[in-house]
């Protein structure tokens, strides 16, 4: 999924951009690492969603095709400089099972501190029923951080019993995350939407990570240790298990028309619960209108 468990009012950025303000900034041309380390602050979680989609790309190689994404698109702020954007898209070469890969960062400045949004998805074609990959990050301050990690199904878990078995009871998926939820400073995360609740699969990790006050150092392990093992785990199990020829299951061709719709069902209800909401609220409309509709155009295909 996209970005979808930030209140309106954490939204509203500290200063109100004026008209106009996709002429405020002009990035260079430049490769995701020197684009996110210029543009954006440091912080842990965003070097390893750096290294996970770096990994992602190197894993799969020849299955993507090279991206396309204006670069107003890649690198876009507010005039007022209090939220800054990046986006890119990669779409599955011909013969891949990928459909495409999408990466956001968001760092956005707001009255209680900021809030900085890391996501990758990657979406499979019809050639496979093998799950979607999901990661975000959500960070409200040093001692503060959501994650949402899952291999996000394609079919009807309660009708498909050997779906399950072949993608989350074989690949011990549930362990990652019961070993976050043993950590005594993890809660469960309960998006807003019910709708969103509903996509996850029983393995989805979910949690609510908060280290109180002074914590920072704390956050730091757990991103370090307990977070990046969950992360580079499932990752891994998405490469070696769900990506490329073989790996879906034997599905009729009304059970794929299915599978079709309920994939474009999903990613469209993602937007529009979530960016079309939320991004008009932190950069001016002709960026936000820019930026949603290259997600629009991938989600549509």
């Amino acid at each position: 999924m996209l970005p979808l468990s930030l209140s309106p009012s954490l939204l509203l950025p500290t200063t109100r951009p004026r008209a106009r303000a996709s002429n405020a900034f002009r990035a260079p041309r430049m490769d995701r690492e020197s684009r996110i380390s210029s543009f954006f602050p440091p912080l842990l979680h965003r070097d390893l969603a750096l290294e996970l989609a770096s990994l992602m790309e190197s894993r799969l190689g020849s299955h993507l095709l090279p991206s396309s994404v204006p670069d107003n698109v890649k690198s876009f702020q507010n005039q007022a400089g209090t939220s800054v954007g990046s986006l890119d898209i990669r779409y599955g070469a011909p013969g891949s099972s990928i459909d495409f890969l999408l990466e956001s960062w968001l760092h956005c400045k707001v009255p209680t501190g900021s809030i900085d949004i890391t996501t990758l998805l990657a979406y499979q074609n019809d050639s496979t029923d093998a799950p979607h990959f999901n990661l975000e990050f959500i960070q409200a301050g040093p001692t503060s951080l959501v994650l949402l990690l899952d291999l996000i199904p394609r079919r009807d878990l309660s009708f498909c019993p050997d779906y399950i078995d072949r993608f989350y009871q074989r690949t011990n998926l549930d362990k990652s995350r019961h070993d976050l939820e043993k950590l005594p400073q993890v809660v469960p995360y309960r998006s807003p939407s019910l709708y969103i609740r509903s996509i996850w699969s029983p393995t989805a990790i979910l949690v609510n990570i908060n280290c109180g006050e002074g914590g920072a150092k704390q956050m730091e392990e757990i991103i370090n240790l307990t977070i990046a093992s969950a992360a580079k785990e499932v990752l891994g199990i998405w490469l070696e298990s769900c990506v490329g020829a073989g790996t879906g299951t034997e599905i009729g061709q009304e059970e794929r028309d299915y599978m079709v719709r309920r994939d474009r069902v999903v990613k469209l209800k993602s937007i529009e619960i979530d960016l079309c909401t939320n991004l008009p609220r932190l950069f001016d409309s002709d960026i936000a209108n820019r930026v949603i509709a290259e997600i629009q155009k991938a989600c549509a295909r």
